[in-house]
């Protein structure tokens, strides 16, 4: 179970590879609000209860693994819905805190967990949904070709950053940075304008 990477640390790895490796390999966290507001969120949601609504049954907390992708982890909420005639419809359901937004790490992340229930319960998972408490909004996710391919390329890369315990340089993505609540220990900016790497690899031809 060791060698499992965690579906939460795919979504760091997606969002920022440099922000994986400092919680990941070097182990520092610092919490925000909005990590906080997360975290709460999470312990709402995880509660483990069931319940059914007409043809629809809800699963929340559900354990996931996925041996041929190195998976682990836990789904916010599966919905299970049974029509009479037809097979189960399985629909995972990431909650996050916040509203939309353009990065694909919630799609990742929910797309690593369909592979675990693909897996797991000998199924195809086609859809599932990103509930965003901000807006109160749900965003239809298609488990497609493409997502499927960005998130399992993701898993190679994340692994290979824990096998190796490099260190990546910052994204050019200075959005991402403003929300991340490991900012002051990143110091993006800084390491963006030191070139001295980079002389160096030119100088020696490295």
């Amino acid at each position: 179970m060791d060698d499992l990477l965690a579906i939460s640390a795919l979504r760091h790895y997606a969002y920022c590879p440099r922000s994986f490796a400092l919680i990941h390999v070097e182990q520092v966290w610092q919490e925000n609000r909005s990590t906080a507001e997360g975290r709460i969120l999470h312990e709402r949601v995880d509660s483990g209860e069931r319940e059914t609504r007409g043809a629809v049954r809800y699963e929340r907390g559900v354990s996931l693994v996925s041996y041929k992708h190195g998976l682990i982890g836990k789904m916010d909420l599966l919905e299970i819905e049974t029509i009479k005639g037809a097979p189960p419809r399985y629909f995972p359901v990431e909650y996050k805190r916040g509203k939309p937004k353009r990065e694909n790490n919630n799609h990742i992340q929910l797309c690593a967990q369909a592979l675990c229930l693909e897996e797991m319960l000998n199924i195809s998972v086609t859809e599932g949904a990103i509930w965003y408490g901000q807006t109160k909004t749900r965003e239809i996710v298609a488990i497609n070709a493409d997502l499927r391919a960005a998130t399992i390329a993701a898993i190679k890369a994340a692994k290979i950053i824990l096998q190796s315990g490099t260190m990546p340089a910052p994204i050019n993505k200075k959005s991402r940075c403003r929300g991340c609540s490991l900012q002051d220990i990143c110091k993006p900016d800084v390491l963006r304008n030191d070139h001295s790497q980079a002389y160096i690899e030119e100088l020696f031809g490295s």
